[in-house]
């Protein structure tokens, strides 16, 4: 992929080079002929005034002209954006250069901020190339909430079709200005439900005879010599008539202006968007089901956004100096607001819909782009929950022992005595956001592996890190995204994080409180999706003493097994491992190591089983100067 987006950058930066040529020419050359009719009207005179026309009509010409190369030159430029950004994500330069979706941050979400969600060098930056604000809406609605297994297999279908489809992304790419975001989608969605303010069409027709009988009265007027007395009486009163129109509907179409002006903004990008859907070709379902929902009218989508755009436009052209006072007499801004009116009663109701599939598509298409630039991650398998082994008193033939090394024997029980339990299966797990040195790692969780997995190791081994890693998989494989690893198998899971948790000065609240609270959260979504959650704990209870920590911990564990939950929990209390001994928790411990050579501490990140056996606090303390 970074070989193809370097040979089209380079083609595209030519195209952009002799765009910027053309440009430079025609503005000579317009300039040229602007002086040759200037020329022709002093040196020439009045005789030459008639000739006058062959220069002003070559101008307009050479404008329209003109106006298509500038066009030409802001797609080039946009494509050249487009390219750069690419090779600046797969070159991990990408970060602070995208769109930080920062507004999508909700607060007390279970694991937006936790997982880096959202923000500088987050997993939206990294995965959004939308051009619509309905996209970014709902690409971050898929970051920050599960789809059911049918539904992912649907996205990953049509990820998988627009993957290789690069000219299709270029062509969305380079549409509207720049890289801006346009299409305020909740603004427009809106204004189109909201109640029609102006009258029936037959209205409309009316205001539009009498402005036509009144310039037809005003030419005669003004071409006659000298112009007949009914004329000019007539269209006095026609323009007495106007008036007392615009009197009346004044308010209702200052209402009208004030509400599409914010709405409509940036249609042509939006038109241009629904076009390339429609005229696409598809297999997958999820992209012939969006097809279908722009059809099934007389004017396709595209085509009804298209004339809105138009109708905007007729109604701006009113502030043009020239034309202010012709618009004035024949009611232009009430004709064009009823015009606006009735596209709104025509294909108002269907514009939500609308935006709703231009936002799935561009949700897709940026995971599209993601799985494209790295064909080497996996499509997860999103499954229904398994049965898991029996607890107990559910079946007292249970014969798993469960160790360091995960399971020493399956369950002996039948499938009927079995309760849905969920699982995680991973292999070459890293975290979508390291470069490509990150280390890879395996883990299992759930069905007939360790539910509980107590992660130690010393500071920066690792352990966060790794918890992080799972957690934006899990997200992914739930988007329909493709995950870092490769292999990936998982049922549904509502995720659960405590990992950065702070103090707040401003709600008076000390870490501790705000990380029980946090807990609190965990543990009420382990109960509300029994059998169907993972908890991702880092450090846990860190902010109180050795003793509450210990029991407070090896309590909440054990409830959050208990409620069916599966998790990892991270730790530097070691005494917590021993929690792999309790006959009622199936649990491993793991760790990361590290190691001091030569003075400079040195990290493998590779997930060992088993309690970690070395400590580098005290060195590393001495390695900076501190007595101990």
């Amino acid at each position: 992929m970074q070989a193809e987006y370097t040979a089209r950058l380079e083609a595209r930066r030519r195209t952009l080079a002799d765009r910027e040529r053309t440009h430079v020419r025609m503005s000579r050359l317009r300039l040229a002929i602007a002086a040759a009719g200037v020329v022709m009207l002093f040196a020439g005179g009045a005789p030459w005034v008639p000739w006058l026309l062959v220069p002003l009509a070559a101008f307009l010409i050479a404008a329209a002209v003109h106006a298509r190369v500038l066009d030409a030159r802001d797609r080039a430029r946009s494509a050249v954006a487009f390219y750069e950004r690419g090779l600046a994500r797969l070159r991990h330069e990408w970060m602070g250069q995208g769109s930080r979706g920062d507004q999508y941050a909700p607060a007390g979400h279970p694991y937006a901020e936790d997982l880096d969600l959202f923000g500088c060098g987050s997993l939206f930056e990294l995965l959004s190339s939308a051009r619509t604000r309905a996209g970014e809406d709902t690409l971050a609605a898929w970051l920050l909430a599960p789809a059911p297994p049918t539904e992912v297999r649907d996205r990953q279908a049509a990820v998988r079709e627009l993957a290789p489809m690069l000219d299709l992304r270029e062509a969305v790419a380079v549409l509207g200005d720049g890289i801006r975001i346009g299409v305020d989608a909740p603004t427009l969605r809106g204004w189109a439900a909201s109640q029609v303010s102006l009258g029936r069409p037959a209205v409309r027709l009316v205001l539009a005879a009498l402005a036509t009988i009144t310039a037809a009265l005003l030419g005669w007027w003004l071409v006659a010599d000298p112009p007949p007395v009914l004329v000019v009486r007539a269209a006095v009163i026609l323009l007495g008539v106007h008036g007392l129109i615009g009197l009346w509907y004044r308010a209702r179409v200052q209402d009208v202006l004030h509400a599409v002006d914010p709405a409509s903004r940036d249609l042509e990008l939006l038109t241009g968007l629904l076009h390339r859907i429609e005229t696409a070709t598809f297999t997958s379902p999820r992209l012939r089901a969006l097809q279908a929902e722009l059809g099934g009218r007389a004017r396709p989508a595209s085509a009804e956004i298209a004339r809105l755009a138009q109708l905007v436009a007729l109604l701006r052209s009113r502030r043009n100096v020239l034309f202010a006072l012709p618009a004035a007499l024949v009611l232009w801004t009430t004709q064009v607001a009823h015009g606006i009116e009735a596209w709104r009663r025509r294909a108002g109701p269907h514009v939500a819909r609308w935006l709703a599939v231009s936002g799935e598509f561009e949700a897709l298409t940026s995971m599209a782009a993601f799985a494209a630039e790295h064909p080497d991650y996996a499509f997860p398998e999103v499954v229904a929950s398994e049965a898991g082994p029996a607890t107990d008193e559910e079946d007292g033939d249970r014969t798993t022992a469960w160790t360091d090394h995960g399971p020493a024997s399956a369950s002996t029980a039948s499938p009927a005595s079995r309760q849905a339990a969920p699982m995680i299966e991973v292999e070459g797990l890293a975290h979508v956001l390291l470069p490509d040195t990150a280390v890879p790692n395996d883990v299992a969780l759930g069905a007939d592996a360790p539910h509980l997995l107590i992660v130690s190791g010393s500071n920066m081994s690792g352990k966060s890190t790794f918890l992080r890693a799972l957690g934006v998989a899990v997200v992914l494989a739930q988007a329909g995204a493709p995950v870092r690893a490769t292999r990936f198998r998982c049922t549904p899971l509502a995720v659960g994080a405590s990992i950065r948790i702070q103090d707040s000065l401003q709600d008076g609240r000390s870490r501790f409180f705000a990380e029980i609270t946090r807990l609190k959260q965990v543990v009420d979504l382990a109960r509300t999706r029994r059998g169907g959650a993972l908890f991702l704990l880092d450090e846990i209870l860190a902010g109180t003493n050795s003793h509450d920590r210990r029991h407070g911990a090896e309590a909440l564990l054990r409830g959050l097994i208990a409620l069916g939950a599966i998790g990892l929990a991270t730790t530097h209390d070691l005494a917590l491992g021993e929690i792999v001994h309790h006959p009622d928790v199936r649990a491993a411990n793991v760790h990361f190591e590290d190691a001091f050579v030569d003075g400079v501490l040195r990290f493998d990140y590779r997930l060992r089983p088993g309690l970690v056996r070395t400590s580098n606090a005290l060195e590393l303390m001495r390695s900076i100067g501190l007595e101990v």
